[in-house]
This record gives C-alpha cells, structure tokens and sequence, in this order.
C-alpha cells in the first residue's frame, strides 16, 4: 500500500493510532485498487485531539500575531517546494489529473497559509473617542478551539482554507477530513509542525458521519467550519446551534451560467467546460444550470461538442490526461443515476453520459440540452459531470429563472455588453458573481454562498471576522455621576 501514513490521525504534533476504530479504505479512484487502509476516531482519539488543541491555545494566542504569521508564511514555502510529491497524494486520493492538481490544490493550500500568516501581524482592534475625553477600545481575541470538517473534492485546499484563518488570530483546530480522501490533511498538519507551529494547534483526527457529530457537540469546541452539502450543512448547523457555536458553512449549489447572444462564443463554451467538468464535475460552485439564448443556441452546442471532443481521458498521472474518474464508485452511481433521470424527463442528451469501459470509476462529460426547469437535472445538485443547457429569450426572463432556486452560491454571465453585466451579477441571488469568466476563487477575494448554499464567507479579510470575536473596553476619564 503506497500511500500508507505513519497512522490514522495526527494529535499534539505526532503520529497516532488506534486500530479498534472502524476500517477507512482509501480507494485509487482510477484503478479501484486500495491504497492505504486507515482507521476512524474512536471516542478517546477524539477526547486526546481536543484536549490537545485546547491546551496548546492559550500559548499560541500569547504569541504575537507577527511570530503566528511568519510560522504559517514558513508552511507556505515548504508547500510550495513539496508541490509535486502533495500533489501525486492528492491525485491518488481524489482522482483528479495531475495536469489540475499542480496547479489548482496544494498550491492555493500554500496561498491561504501565506495571505493569512501576512495578515496575522496586522489584526488589531481600534481606539473610539467618546465625549468628554473619555474613549473606547476594542480587542480582537480568538474564539478558542475550533473544528474544521472537510469535503472530498479539494482536500489540501480546505484543510489549508479553513486552517489558515483560525491560526492565524490565536484559534487552534481539530481537522476532520472526508473519510473519501483522508491523506492530504496528515501532510498539511505535517507540515505545520516542521514549520515551527508548537505541537497540538493543528490536529487532524479521522472518521466517518458520527466523528464528525462528536466534535461539533463538544463544549470545548468554540466554532464549526463546515464544506459539504445541504443536508450535511443542515445537520452541523442544528448541532452547533444547541450551544450557540460560530459556524461557517459553505454548502452546495446548482448555479446558473447565462450566456447571451452578444458573448464572445470560444470565452464562454470555455466558461461552461470550466464551471461543469474541471475536477470531473466534482466543484460546489459549477455553473451547471448553462443558460443560452436561443439565437446563439446552436452555435454554443455546437462548439461545445467540438472540444469536448477533444477532452483527454485518461490516467490522472498522464500529464496529458485533463479529465479524471469520479472520486468513488458510489458517486460515480449518483452521476449515472440522474443521467438516466434526464433521459426520462425528455431532456436531449447530445454528449456522453456513458461510463467507459475500463477501471475505474470513469464517466464521459455529459451534455442534455432543451432542458426545462422542473425537469430533476435542473434541480438537484449533482457534483458531476453533467451539464444541463436551457434556452431564454430575454433579460428580464432569465434572471427571474436564473434565481428561482434554493441555492444561493455561484452565478456568471457572458456578454459583451458591460451594462447589462452588471445588472445581472446585481439581480443575482448568489454570493459568489463572475463576469466573462468562471471559478475562481483567489484567498485574496471572498467565497460563499446565500440562501441555502451556505453561512459566512472563506477566504479574504472576511475570513477573519469568522474566527474572531472583538472585546470592547470602555475608559472614563471623569468622575462618575448616578442619580442617587
């Protein structure tokens, strides 16, 4: 087994297992094959992790923010220099090419660790002057421990996404990856420790549904950041609520992408390629309700068929190989499930759809068009490679169809006109707009959703917010008055 760990979970800055835990196999998604086996957390890996992270806070919060920042600016570099070794792990655990895992995962974990670590030395509070001499000041103060759950999909990212922020203002954290893709997180806390990080203010802790239930109920955890679906994000929330925990989620979507005839038509079928079959389907913010006005209808199918095409299916260690197997077999049957859905529905499917035939848990870019908006493929979040194109005649019309959802994360527009950008990114419901381009999601900038696609914002200045609370000091310079 390859890939095996040192052990299961990482706890105070070491190593640790307990093999009485429920069997974790990390399944190659392109072969099948096992490639590590590891364990999920039992009651007292999960106690050892917390209590870990709650001893070591006091002393990391005491150190500056500056000392807190260059450690983190220093895990940045080692990433950095380690990019290709992190990313055949990642590629191994997720399934993604390695031509996307280069460039797209380890290398934005190693960006959060470095926007965050630059901004820790800068978190302040701010002097307020009150009348009469007398004024007010505010304290910036970490929450205290904090519970990261991870998804599937971007496993180093988010583990680095969440991670970054709450060391940075004084939190530490308990990190619980998806049982799916369990390995890259061990590296990241790895990485921390040599880095410098004092033992314990980063700890990654193993399992399935019911780990992750202990550590967001726990009284010494002080906030949850969640990444993962709806019903997921439901569930979390209701727990955290019972004894009013922070909480962050970003959930799923089932964003629109509207392209009007104006587009310039190569940026936008790239627009829909990018926001539907990067990392095989497999992104929250896919724009995978495409809608196309119809006089550029045909045209839009056309080329997109063209290149799709052209796409290179394949071993996801093949440089060459841009479009990878589904993350599991289970997800890999959800896909084929709702492809099977469209066809019912009347939906034409006019690209793909099929699971080829070889290992693996492959499935070829799915293209329906004439899709109606009641049909299920319009509805439901997918989290594959299957793009549902729908025909508008006007402005006005297909924002009102755009927004006629519960999802709330991502939305983008392609269109010549700058005007008539910018009133449909206004009119979006959606927390997270493009513009002639589509799923980005640099630290620098915030990323969230509304409605039901999420809670809070990851990444930017914001992320900060999340992590932190402020004390306010109220100073007298007079004597005091009362009216008795």
């Amino acid at each position: 087994m390859k890939f095996q760990p040192q052990a299961s979970h990482f706890i105070n800055g070491a190593y640790v297992e307990d093999t009485a835990g429920a069997v974790i196999d990390v399944i190659y998604p392109a072969t099948g094959e096992v490639i590590a086996r590891l364990h999920s957390a039992t009651p007292a890996i999960i106690d050892q992790a917390l209590e870990a992270a709650r001893q070591a806070q006091a002393q990391w919060a005491a150190m500056t923010g500056t000392e807190r920042g260059r450690i983190l600016r220093r895990a940045a570099d080692i990433m950095r220099d380690r990019n290709h070794d992190l990313s055949v792990i990642e590629t191994h655990d997720t399934g993604k090419p390695i031509q996307e895992t280069t460039v797209a995962d380890a290398t934005s974990g190693a960006d959060a660790l470095e926007y965050f670590g630059g901004l820790a030395g800068s978190l302040t509070g701010e002097h307020i002057p009150l009348g009469g001499g007398d004024f007010a000041y505010t304290i910036r103060e970490p929450l205290g421990v904090c519970v990261g759950i991870g998804a599937w999909n971007y496993p180093t990212q988010i583990a680095c996404w969440k991670g970054a922020p709450a060391l940075a203002c004084g939190n530490t954290m308990v990190f619980k990856p998806s049982e799916t893709t369990p390995l890259s997180a061990l590296k990241v806390a790895e990485i921390l420790v040599e880095a410098g990080a004092p033992k314990g203010i980063y700890n990654v802790v193993q399992g399935y549904g019911d780990v992750g239930a202990s550590l967001v109920t726990d009284p010494r955890v002080a906030k949850v950041s969640l990444t993962g679906s709806v019903p997921t994000g439901r569930r979390v929330y209701a727990a955290a609520a019972e004894s009013i925990k922070h909480v962050t989620m970003e959930l799923g979507g089932k964003s629109p992408l509207v392209v009007f005839d104006d587009a310039n038509l190569e940026n936008a079928v790239s627009g829909a390629i990018l926001g539907n079959f990067y990392s095989s389907g497999q992104v929250c913010s896919n724009g995978t309700r495409v809608f196309v006005q119809k006089g550029i209808k045909e045209a839009f199918l056309s080329r997109l068929s063209e290149r799709l095409a052209t796409a290179v299916i394949g071993d996801p260690m093949d440089p060459a190989t841009n479009f990878g197997p589904m993350v599991s077999e289970a997800q890999m049957n959800i896909v084929l499930g709702y492809v099977e859905k469209g066809k019912a529905e009347g939906a034409r499917l006019v690209h793909g759809g099929t699971r080829l035939a070889r290992d693996g848990f492959y499935i070829e870019p799915a293209v329906f068009a004439d899709v109606t908006d009641d049909m299920t493929i319009a509805r439901e979040e997918i989290f594959g490679p299957v793009m549902s194109v729908l025909d508008f005649d006007t402005e006005e019309e297909v924002l009102a169809r755009a927004n006629a959802t519960e999802f709330g994360l991502a939305a983008g527009v392609f269109t010549r006109d700058i005007t008539r950008a910018h009133r449909m990114v206004a009119g979006f419901e959606a927390g997270t707009c493009y513009i002639n381009t589509y799923n980005l999601a640099p630290v620098e900038a915030p990323f969230g959703g509304s409605k039901q696609s999420g809670v809070g914002r990851e990444n930017s200045k914001l992320a900060i917010n999340h992590f932190s609370e402020m004390k306010t000091v109220f100073v007298s310079m007079n004597d005091l008055q009362a009216p008795y």
